[in-house]
């Protein structure tokens, strides 16, 4: 496995199907493969979102968007306000 991601963006598309994720991983490495991914391809840094755009961006992806958004904030890859209002890509 090398450092470049090459092999980890591979394996974060065999998670999908058709463009859809299949599943999410339970494996928490392999979870935060497929978050990272995410983040990187569906949101902008420095551009705030509202909670509803995360969730159009993410039911692109797989239908249960409040637990793969619950998965971005925890994992810290997304940050949040304190009244949920706004999110921003943290990296």
């Amino acid at each position: 496995m090398s450092d470049d991601g090459s092999s980890g963006a591979h394996s974060v598309a065999a998670l999908f199907s058709r463009g859809r994720l299949t599943a999410i991983p339970r494996r928490p490495a392999r979870r935060e493969q497929l978050l990272t991914h995410l983040a990187e391809t569906l949101f902008e840094p420095d551009r705030a979102y509202s909670e509803r755009e995360i969730n159009e961006a993410l039911l692109t992806v797989h239908e249960d968007c409040s637990a793969l958004r619950r998965y971005l904030v925890v994992g810290g890859l997304l940050s949040r306000t304190r009244d949920g209002s706004s999110y921003r890509r943290v990296r």
